[in-house]
């Protein structure tokens, strides 16, 4: 039988056709490149990247700000993340903005954000007018001491789930405006627990919806867990807009909607795929810190000094695991 030019190319287009929409029909012998999973491309660790300690991991020994400083530096870390009260209770004491800009330099760290609760966020007009001149004056604290990041949690409204988050878009945009004449950026942060903002979708909405070319978010491992997030969404996040990422692990039990602060683990110590969660951030562009925060009362028993140290290792574990 005789088979036209024509005839040859039509037979060769369909059968091509068919192949690209049922890429199996011809694969009744299948080899090991279509069976095999994807093998998972090597990342490399930024080389930016910096390891900070949240003072909450060892609040519970109720140590100075001096002290915290001295066991960060002492156990590696690169940065100190203080919380607002701490600070103000070491001016309380008689000290001063410039003498522990020095002992925090002076130990080789620095202040990579730092822990306010300023209500800029609330309904009230006054409440809020007041939270916004509160948040200023954390800002510029922070800016004193070298800082350059402040957490801004939906602090004063988590209780209200009707908070509209196009208003909350406008007030964002405000702390952001003040933020910049500080040199010190508001980090739009997510918390689980809350009425509103506990979720990535609801912080990614009201960071687009403020329009501000500063916009940043403060993600928590154990926050977007609580809130019921998907860690696949990080995905939509650039690298960019995270300045600051704060570590931790939780575990299987409690369930998530019992599940709070104290419960808290070690990374690597419980069932969050930090390794998915790294990559996905080292992937999208993250150069920023990685901050160990954690309110276990088990780790508060501890030799604050050990605790510091045994976190610090356990973060880096589970980054070399996720660039390997």
């Amino acid at each position: 039988m005789t088979i036209s030019r024509r005839q040859l190319l039509q037979t060769a287009s369909a059968a091509s056709l068919a192949t690209l929409a049922h890429p199996y029909l011809l694969a009744q012998e299948p080899t090991a490149a279509v069976t095999s999973p994807p093998v998972a491309q090597p990342i490399a660790v930024p080389k930016s990247l910096r390891y900070c300690l949240n003072t909450s991991t060892i609040r519970g020994q109720k140590l100075k700000l001096v002290d915290e400083i001295k066991i960060a530096s002492d156990a590696g870390y690169q940065g100190i993340e203080p919380w607002m009260g701490e600070i103000q209770q070491y001016l309380n004491d008689g000290g001063t903005l410039a003498d522990l800009r020095k002992r925090i330099e002076d130990a080789g760290l620095r202040v990579e954000s730092a822990i306010g609760f300023a209500e800029w966020i609330v309904d009230d007009e006054e409440k809020r007018k007041r939270g916004l001149e509160n948040a200023k004056k954390d800002m510029d604290t922070i800016a004193q001491l070298g800082g350059k990041n402040i957490a801004a949690p939906p602090a004063g409204a988590t209780k209200q789930a009707d908070l509209s988050l196009n208003a909350a878009g406008e007030r964002y945009r405000a702390l952001l405006e003040a933020g910049v004449q500080i040199g010190v950026s508001p980090q739009l942060e997510v918390w689980g627990f809350s009425s509103c903002l506990s979720k990535l979708s609801e912080v990614l909405y009201v960071m687009a919806a403020a329009g501000h070319p500063a916009a940043c978010i403060l993600p928590d491992v154990y926050h977007l867990y609580k809130g019921g997030t998907d860690f696949a969404a990080l995905k939509l996040v650039a690298g960019q807009a995270i300045h600051c990422f704060h570590m931790n692990d939780y575990p299987a039990e409690p369930p998530r909607e019992k599940i709070g602060d104290a419960d808290r683990v070690y990374c690597g110590d419980g069932i969050a795929p930090l390794t998915e969660i790294l990559r996905m951030l080292f992937t999208n562009g993250f150069t920023g810190t990685l901050s160990l925060e954690l309110f276990n009362p088990n780790y508060w028993k501890e030799d604050a000094a050990e605790v510091a140290k045994k976190g610090l290792e356990k973060i880096k574990a589970a980054v070399a695991a996720a660039t390997m």
